[in-house]
């Protein structure tokens, strides 16, 4: 859910996260995984932003995999083939810290193959930075602050100034949702109104997210149990074009 919230917040704030990201507010537009030869299960912790000169790709990452340089590099071939003369800045965002060394790779290298990107560990980025943009709010109380507490409560007070109801609420719940990564429920819940919270539509998306995810599990396992992709499709509500693209993900475990 953490990283479905930052997709959300990335997707309807794009002019903050380019201010952050390029430097400048210009305009983005979201750049569909399909239109990149992506299977959307694999493309479930990422988003690409397009503009007129480049594309922004950003990596979202609770927690460090060993297989992200790669993938990083397979995104960039993929936006290559669709348009050679258009450049690609690659960001992967760590959200949770850690001491695993696999946050700080920078790069994927393999024979005479060498691709490099850029990596932020949002432990490392002072949380007043994102108190600046409305769409960053968020992200405050995981940047580094003397007092994770006191800065989701600052976070909450820019939140409850901004005007309009549905976006206050949606900042609201991502920012509830992404503090679990560093504080208790009960800290979270005294802080932030949790009504407003669960009014928003990031709120009610992640709930079917995880509804969805439930199914495609539960999908998998019987896939691999051998029962009947129509039967499948038919219990879990899942479409017949999921089941047979989680059929390929067990039939090529490796390419998951």
């Amino acid at each position: 859910m953490y990283d479905d919230t930052c997709r959300f917040l990335a997707e309807h704030f794009s002019a903050d996260f380019a201010s952050w990201l390029l430097g400048e507010p210009v305009t983005l537009t979201e750049l569909q995984p399909s239109e990149l030869s992506l299977d959307p299960i694999r493309a479930d912790a990422l988003i690409f932003l397009e503009s007129d000169k480049a594309i922004l790709h950003i990596e979202f990452q609770t927690l460090p995999k060993e297989n992200i340089p790669f993938r990083v590099l397979d995104y960039r071939v993929r936006g290559y083939r669709r348009d050679p003369t258009k450049p690609m800045r690659q960001v992967v965002i760590y959200l949770k810290q850690t001491g695993s060394a696999l946050v700080y790779q920078t790069s994927f290298t393999m024979e005479r193959t060498h691709h490099e990107f850029e990596v932020i560990r949002l432990w490392e980025q002072p949380a007043s930075l994102f108190l600046q943009y409305p769409g960053l709010i968020p992200f405050a109380v995981l940047g580094q602050s003397a007092d994770a507490e006191e800065t989701l409560r600052q976070a909450a007070q820019r939140v409850e100034q901004i005007a309009d109801p549905a976006t206050q609420a949606n900042l609201m719940a991502a920012s509830g949702i992404l503090a679990g990564l560093k504080l208790e429920d009960e800290i979270i819940y005294r802080i932030l109104r949790r009504d407003i919270m669960q009014e928003s539509t990031v709120y009610r998306s992640i709930q079917r997210e995880a509804q969805e995810e439930k199914a495609r599990t539960i999908a998998l396992n019987l896939l691999r149990g051998g029962v009947n992709i129509n039967l499948i499709a038919s219990s879990t509500g899942l479409s017949i074009e999921e089941v047979q693209q989680l059929q390929q993900q067990v039939d090529n475990p490796s390419q998951s």
